[in-house]
């Protein structure tokens, strides 16, 4: 990855930090927190590394990007307006009646949403299910899936990796968002999940932890794992509302919160 290219992603992922959170705040407040740790994966996904095309949405054979962390919903709704798969006009109708844009992810709602989350563990296994499509259809499609730290608490998730492994799945990729934060406490108090690395590896994935806002960090784990003939996970080290002050200051109370006209503004000041 060149200088130029390196700028041009860094410089989307603060517009896309931007158009989420005016997007939270139109509807007072949301899920900030674990929106804005997954900005960096998301804008290097859908701006370099995933095989798409935004006139065919449906596209047979295109990678796939499952948020089975579906509360982020905010943070693919900005990448996706970004991207011009939505209007970013619409953004501001997040969470409202009669919305194209749902708290968590809806596939039959929101264009270039290819799997309906927010029930943590079954994103995965949805994509794990996919994965095993793309192998029968021999398309060449890789699946891309974004877990969190306190999702993996649920016995789903290790479910979905233990089938992973056992089907050779080399095209599925996940990442961890690991920001060690949860709902309401650190990963550490509620549920310890030990040694994330030695965990996946143990279920059989080639794994990879990175600085979960390096995006040039990211993008070589990317390619480092599309050479393996093993799943990938991707651990990425992030910071609970990556971006701004207020919103990392708050800690796992960011999971849900709302921000005063002040601070939206010191928000985008952080941001610029």
């Amino acid at each position: 990855m060149n200088n130029t290219e390196l700028k041009f992603l860094q410089d989307k992922a603060k517009e896309v930090r931007k158009l989420l959170i005016n997007s939270i705040h139109s509807v007072g407040k949301g899920h900030y927190g674990g929106s804005l740790s997954i900005v960096d994966t998301l804008v290097l996904l859908y701006n370099k590394e995933m095989n798409i095309n935004v006139n065919n949405p449906k596209m047979e054979g295109r990678d796939r990007l499952v948020l089975s962390k579906g509360h982020a919903g905010p943070a693919l709704y900005a990448t996706l307006a970004d991207k011009g798969y939505i209007n970013k006009e619409d953004l501001l109708t997040l969470n409202k009646e009669n919305t194209n844009l749902p708290s968590h992810c809806d596939m039959n709602k929101t264009n270039g949403v290819d799997m309906t989350t927010g029930s943590l563990g079954q994103g995965i296994s949805c994509a794990v299910g996919m994965a095993i499509a793309s192998k029968i259809k021999k398309d060449n499609a890789y699946i891309y899936c974004i877990v969190g730290d306190g999702e993996c608490n649920e016995g789903q998730v290790w479910e979905a990796a233990m089938a992973s492994s056992a089907f050779k799945l080399n095209n599925l990729i996940v990442f961890v968002d690991y920001n060690k934060m949860q709902l309401d406490g650190t990963l550490k108090d509620i549920l310890d999940m030990g040694d994330m690395e030695e965990k996946w590896e143990s279920f059989g994935f080639y794994v990879k932890s990175v600085d979960g806002h390096d995006i040039e960090e990211i993008s070589k784990a990317i390619n480092k794992g599309k050479k393996q003939e093993l799943p990938t996970a991707i651990i990425l080290n992030t910071t609970k509302g990556k971006g701004v002050a207020v919103i990392e200051e708050a800690g796992y109370k960011s999971h849900s919160m709302g921000l005063t006209e002040e601070q939206l503004q010191k928000a985008i000041e952080d941001l610029n």
